[in-house]
């Protein structure tokens, strides 16, 4: 398997920060576009995860384009001790699509751990968010949901050299 040539490379990250393909061999495609082949384009996103070019190799969901019109944040308060535990189980729940943990900011903010919720109507949402609550045992913990009104910004990794990059200029 040959080493991507620099111009492949940079082409293929340009091609990543678009996205990839919704195919069911999209590194196959990627490696179409940069005229090589799907191991070489498999090792070189693995050479730059190493390198640190990024930490995670993921996918941005436009949950709003889908139909997912409700999105909800269920905020909690858990004990320290016992949020690492409830966090995991929640992130295993199929509905959840974000979940994390965060400090505390007292007094006016009392949260610590994190879950993001989709649907596609708002009733649905809450249904879900009383389920998770009901099974996880949590309504003892003092909760909270937020909606979503807007969407500012929702992207992915930005990986290719800008045209100023390396000149003085970035």
């Amino acid at each position: 398997m040959p080493a991507l040539s620099t111009a492949q490379q940079l082409h293929l990250r340009s091609l990543l920060e678009q996205g990839l393909p919704l195919t069911s061999e999209p590194y196959a495609q990627l490696a179409e576009h940069i005229h090589s082949d799907s191991h070489s384009v498999l090792a070189a996103v693995q050479q730059w995860q190493d390198e640190g070019l990024f930490r995670r190799f993921g996918l941005v969901v436009r949950h709003h384009q889908l139909g997912y019109k409700a999105n909800a944040m269920l905020v909690l308060d858990i004990p320290d001790d016992a949020v690492t535990a409830v966090g995991t189980q929640l992130a295993e729940e199929p509905r959840v699509t974000l979940c994390y943990r965060r400090p505390r900011r007292l007094p006016d903010w009392p949260y610590n751990l994190f879950c993001m919720i989709h649907g596609r109507a708002r009733d649905e949402v809450e249904g879900e968010i009383a389920a998770l609550l009901a099974r996880h045992q949590l309504h003892s913990y003092r909760h909270d949901w937020l909606f979503s009104t807007r969407a500012y910004k929702q992207r992915g990794g930005h990986f290719a050299a800008s045209p100023t990059q390396g000149h003085g200029h970035g």
